[in-house]
Formats: C-alpha cells, sequence, structure tokens
C-alpha cells in the first residue's frame, strides 16, 4: 500500500454553539463537543483507510476552556499515524471569541479508529508519511501512547514497550 500524508485526511467541521447544546452555565456540553470530535475523526479515519472505520477508543480528552453558546467552533482532525488496522487520530478544538473574532486552542483530543470489512473484521490500512515538524511529532508520540495503553491493558509486558522505556532510560 502506498503511504498517505496527514494532510490527505485532514477533517475540519466549523459550527456554531446553540442554546441547546449548552449547560446550565451556557458553556458547549461536554457529550456535545466529544459527538463533534467523533464525527470528524471518523471522517480523518475513513479518508485515510477508505474503509469503514469504527471507534476503538478515545485516548485522551482535554476539556481545556469552556466554549460559549454563540461561540464558533472549529474541530479539526487528522490520522496521527496508521498501524496494521488501526488509526490515531489528533484532534484539535478551536474556538473564534464572538466578539472580536480571535481564534484560540480550546480542547485537544485522541481517538483511535480500526478500519473494517463489510463482515466487521478488521483489515489493513495504508502507513502514514508524516511532513511537518507537529505531523512528525504527533506521529511519534503515537508508538508510545499506543505501547501505554497496552501495558495499561495487559497485552503488552512493559519490558517489551521499547518506545516507553527509551524516555525513561
Amino acid at each position: 500500500m502506498q503511504p498517505k500524508h496527514p494532510s490527505e485526511s485532514r477533517t475540519i467541521m466549523t459550527d456554531m454553539v446553540l442554546p441547546s447544546e449548552t449547560n446550565p452555565l451556557n458553556n458547549l456540553f461536554g457529550g456535545e463537543l466529544l459527538a463533534r470530535m467523533d464525527r470528524a475523526a471518523s471522517i480523518a479515519a475513513r479518508r485515510h483507510s477508505r474503509r469503514i472505520t469504527v471507534t476503538a477508543s478515545v485516548n485522551h480528552v482535554a476539556f481545556n476552556q469552556s466554549v460559549p453558546v454563540g461561540s464558533v467552533v472549529t474541530v479539526d482532525a487528522a490520522v496521527s499515524r496508521a498501524f496494521r488496522t488501526s488509526m490515531e487520530v489528533y484532534i484539535d478544538v478551536w474556538m473564534e471569541d464572538r466578539f472580536s473574532g480571535e481564534r484560540s486552542k480550546a480542547n485537544e483530543a485522541i481517538y483511535t479508529f480500526v478500519a473494517v470489512d463489510e463482515m466487521g473484521r478488521p483489515t489493513e490500512v495504508p502507513p502514514l508519511a508524516p511532513e511537518t515538524g507537529l505531523e512528525k511529532e504527533r506521529y511519534d508520540g503515537a508508538l508510545r501512547r499506543k505501547q501505554l495503553s497496552l501495558v495499561l491493558a495487559g497485552k503488552m509486558k512493559p519490558d517489551e514497550a521499547t518506545e516507553l522505556k527509551a524516555l525513561f532510560t
């Protein structure tokens, strides 16, 4: 399979936060943001694999800033690393101030998707070839994150997590 670049999977979804999507403090519900991130990440994973994709895990979510009603929210997702049948998708969430128009990073997340065939069986995906410095940084970190997840799940022995061990030796 030919390697693909993260830019080929990049998915940008922009929307406004409406009153029906907010909590009593008039900020976007966390669950609503998770759903938006899941949709964008799913599209990114599908663009990379050209297969049906399913969410395997939500590895990390950081709700760093509240997103108030009326804000314009942009969810920017791209595949950060492809493994045999799975893909890590890194998601940045940007908020545009409704008065000044200034954009700031509000949240981020990392999801893992698995490509499946029509019978729901995992299927191989193309490798990823990062280009920019940020893409390379996220690509390198993805292997460490995967090894940590496997160790915590008991699916890998800690001494086998070579990338992870390299951080501490």
